[in-house]
């Protein structure tokens, strides 16, 4: 499993990244957590609003930082 955390580097895009390196942790799995910066491997995934998480290719959230619960739940799926 791949998740990719999209966003140049605001606040919320940092707090997603964390949030989403925590529940990783929490359930114990091996997942890769890549951030992606560059504005136009964004664009690539649709996306136009920051911060977005992508699960093995899917976009799973736009615009706002999920919840740790959200994420573990794309992750056990």
């Amino acid at each position: 499993m791949e998740i990719k955390v999209l966003g140049p580097g605001c606040p919320k895009c940092e707090q997603t990244e964390k949030v989403v390196k925590d529940a990783i942790a929490e359930s114990g799995k091996d997942i890769s957590v890549t951030k992606v910066k560059d504005i136009t491997e964004i664009a690539k995934h649709g996306v136009f609003m920051t911060p977005a998480v992508v699960v093995d290719g899917e976009v799973k959230s736009v615009g706002k930082v999920p919840s740790k619960e959200q994420i573990q739940e794309w992750i056990s799926q």
